[in-house]
């Protein structure tokens, strides 16, 4: 067995171990309950997240602007949504990750490039 699917059992059987375990965590952590994403967590300040967040679609970065205003407004009265509303786990998907990591591969290539030498024979 080559040392690729050897790695890729062990990480199907963790990932297999740690998903009861994730929902619980998400749920522990409340961001549901105010009607958050879990992308809507991450860290803005990286020059990265934001161009990441520039190229949602228009759309989605109202939708996502929504969500922090009604979540900072419930905060401010220390309530949370009703049950009825919060973020449901199916809706709860990755909807900025993958930009995040398409922005990352460009600057990482980016620098690659800058870094390359080139030499005259």
């Amino acid at each position: 067995m080559s040392l690729n699917k050897i790695a890729s059992a062990g990480n199907s059987i963790l990932t297999s171990l740690l998903r009861p375990f994730a929902g619980a965590f998400a749920n522990a952590a409340g961001y549901r309950r105010l009607g958050l994403r879990y992308d809507d967590l991450l860290i803005e300040e990286t020059d990265v997240v934001q161009e990441a967040i520039r190229r949602l679609p228009e759309e989605e970065q109202l939708a996502r602007a929504y969500r922090f205003r009604r979540a900072f407004q419930l905060s401010l009265q220390h309530t949370e949504l009703p049950k009825s509303e919060w973020t449901k786990p199916e809706e709860d998907i990755r909807y900025l990750t993958p930009f995040i990591e398409q922005v990352q591969r460009e600057v990482d290539e980016r620098k690659a490039f800058d870094a390359m030498v080139i030499r005259r024979k």
